[in-house]
């Protein structure tokens, strides 16, 4: 097995969100589920959403990409492979994740197809995201797109669950999966959402009794969902046993994580105020991903997490705004 160049390589829809405050009142007229994410079919739908939007401001975001942002922040070299188009927005996201050291060398989609997606991100006061997004070019991700150097280089493989969704990415994905079990790597998958779950429970436990997932990234809903049962101890006992590595976040109450016989939980790391739940969890993943990475233990790759995800909720906005390398060090010590 070669050297490793990355810690991590991710691959992830390329989408830029749209944030703005909202009322409850807007959510409910506008029939969505506060809390949630749902699907646009549409650019045409798309527009007409934005259109309803108050002010709001543009940050490059999905879920892979926001976890590999924050582990560029941390100090670890990455990679991500995710498609955008050649238009405004798909320079805009390319820009962000180039900037902050991330190899990103993904060809735009061909002329003539979907546009960048997009996700348009309602908060509301009491912090909570709700989430509408169009997909467009990011679903598109083709075979060809999966650089096998950048896989074979990358130390954990983190593939996005969102993708899995569309027929075109998720050949992409069983692809790298692939060349990195070849090349003695670990493959990491974050399961992304209930609704994701539910259209593919069967395919994710294929993978996983098959021996290719090591580390899966779930939340209290998405486990229950995995084993179909409303009683999450038993749920996290049940998947646990098997796959390698289970890492479960609970929301406000911490997390936990299971590993052979290994277990550890941890509290919610404090914070003075809730803003924006956005990206919460993908900056959770982004600090356990670094513990690992750097050899830590269970425990302490769980409070990485904590610390990560609490400096994300702080903020409007998934992308990383203090220095997460001294924010750890100083929590750590």
């Amino acid at each position: 097995m070669t050297t490793a160049t990355h810690d991590v390589v991710a691959i992830g829809n390329a989408i830029v969100d749209i944030l703005a405050k909202a009322d409850d009142a807007f959510i409910d007229a506008q029939g969505m589920t506060k809390g949630s994410m749902q699907l646009i079919f549409s650019a045409e739908e798309a527009d007409a959403l934005y259109a309803k939007m108050g002010p709001g401001s543009e940050v490059s975001g999905g879920s892979a990409a926001n976890t590999i942002a924050g582990l560029a922040a941390i100090g670890h070299p990455c990679g991500f492979i995710g498609q955008v188009a050649d238009d405004q927005l798909g320079q805009v996201f390319a820009h962000d994740i180039q900037s902050l050291g991330v190899h990103f060398a993904t060809p735009p989609a061909p002329a003539g197809g979907d546009p960048t997606a997009r996700c348009f991100v309602f908060i509301t006061p009491d912090g909570q995201r709700t989430m509408n997004t169009f997909l467009g070019a990011a679903q598109y991700l083709p075979e060809a797109a999966v650089d096998a150097a950048t896989i074979e280089g990358g130390a954990i493989l983190y593939l996005e669950g969102y993708l899995w969704n569309a027929d075109q990415s998720r050949d992409a994905m069983k692809r790298a999966i692939g060349i990195a079990r070849a090349a003695g790597r670990r493959v990491a998958l974050t399961l992304s959402d209930t609704f994701v779950v539910h259209g593919h429970r069967d395919a994710f436990f294929e993978l996983i009794d098959a021996g290719q997932i090591d580390l899966l990234f779930a939340n209290d809903a998405e486990v229950m969902a995995m084993m179909q049962t409303d009683d999450i101890a038993a749920a996290v006992t049940g998947l646990s046993a098997r796959v390698p590595t289970l890492v479960c976040t609970h929301g406000a109450s911490g997390a936990e994580a299971h590993s052979g016989g290994e277990h550890a939980r941890v509290a919610a790391e404090p914070v003075a105020a809730v803003v924006d739940t956005t990206g919460a969890g993908d900056l959770f993943a982004a600090g356990f991903l670094a513990g690992q990475a750097q050899g830590r233990d269970l425990e302490t790759s769980l409070r990485m997490g904590a610390i990560c995800a609490a400096e994300c909720i702080s903020h409007i906005g998934p992308r990383p705004l203090a220095d997460l390398k001294a924010l750890l060090a100083e929590k750590l010590a």
